[in-house]
């Protein structure tokens, strides 16, 4: 793992935050069709049958995953069973602003669980870089009127949300310890798959406990399919690969900056599918966001 960044690997890290404001935006969409955990179990189960022709082979009883498997576990619970469940019932009794504004303390966390947890040192330019960050998120999400935030309130789908961003603190953190065989590590597929098999039996039970609470409406139609699809290419697979590749070579602190990007791409989304029109105030908050990446990444 490396701390520099390069043109490749930010590339890399701008792709998640992009595909992540589009699946927050499509579950708000289907809320009222599915049930929050059971759309993260299908989409995860959508991302198996997809994976599954290409990483078959870790499955196998002899494949070097199972020596590893606490360690898969342990990855699958935070980063596919928690992570997007909690985001996904956070978006039933949250509003949008309340849940980004939530979302945006990631490189926090992301800093204090690698310096408590992990023996990481924060460095001045990493906290000024979240202090630049966070004020470009809470510039897009004020739309530029700061008088917005006065009436922030938490609720229960705030502290959802603070879960999940605390969930993916620690598993970008363990992403980056690589105790498995190379032949895992370097296969994509392969690695996504070991983290895959268990996250799925994790996000399987939970949505067990969520039928049996009586949430079992689901409905079916075009507009459910289609967002289960897009939410098991893009933001599953495609989105865990470049940010798993990232993560190990710009290291979890630099990389937790770009989650920032995530709200300024949602903005960006609705303009398009809203009609809204890109305010002067977008301009700066992207500058303020890269900002902070560039000097939290700089030596």
């Amino acid at each position: 793992m490396t701390q520099r960044l390069t043109p490749g690997t930010a590339a890399l890290l701008v792709i998640p935050p992009l595909l992540w404001a589009g699946n927050a935006v499509t579950g708000r969409l289907v809320h009222d069709l599915i049930p929050p955990i059971t759309l993260n179990f299908l989409r995860w189960v959508l991302a198996f049958a997809i994976l599954l022709p290409l990483a078959h082979g870790v499955l196998r009883p002899g494949s070097p995953l199972w020596p590893h498997w606490r360690r898969y576990a342990l990855l699958g619970l935070l980063g596919i069973g928690l992570y997007n469940a909690l985001q996904y019932l956070a978006l039933q009794t949250s509003t949008p602003i309340n849940v980004t504004l939530v979302g945006s303390s990631m490189p926090v966390w992301m800093l204090a669980v690698g310096a408590l947890f992990f023996g990481a040192q924060v460095t001045r330019r990493q906290l000024l870089g979240a202090l630049l960050s966070m004020c470009g998120v809470l510039l897009v999400m004020s739309r530029g009127e700061w008088a917005q935030l006065l009436a922030f309130r938490l609720v229960p789908g705030d502290v959802f949300m603070l879960l999940a961003t605390v969930s993916w603190a620690f598993y970008s953190w363990l992403l980056s310890r690589t105790s498995e065989p190379a032949a895992i590590r370097a296969d994509w597929a392969g690695f996504l798959m070991a983290q895959l098999v268990f996250g799925l039996a994790w996000s399987g039970s939970f949505a067990g406990v969520e039928w049996a609470s009586g949430r079992t409406h689901i409905a079916w139609g075009w507009p459910l399919a289609a967002a289960l699809a897009f939410i098991a290419v893009g933001p599953a697979v495609l989105a865990y690969r470049c940010w798993g590749v990232g993560v190990q070579r710009a290291g979890p602190a630099v990389a937790g900056f770009f989650v920032n990007l995530t709200p300024l791409f949602a903005g960006i989304l609705s303009a398009a599918f809203l009609g809204e029109t890109p305010q002067l105030f977008h301009g700066l908050a992207f500058a303020l966001i890269v900002g902070g990446i560039v000097v939290s990444s700089r030596r």
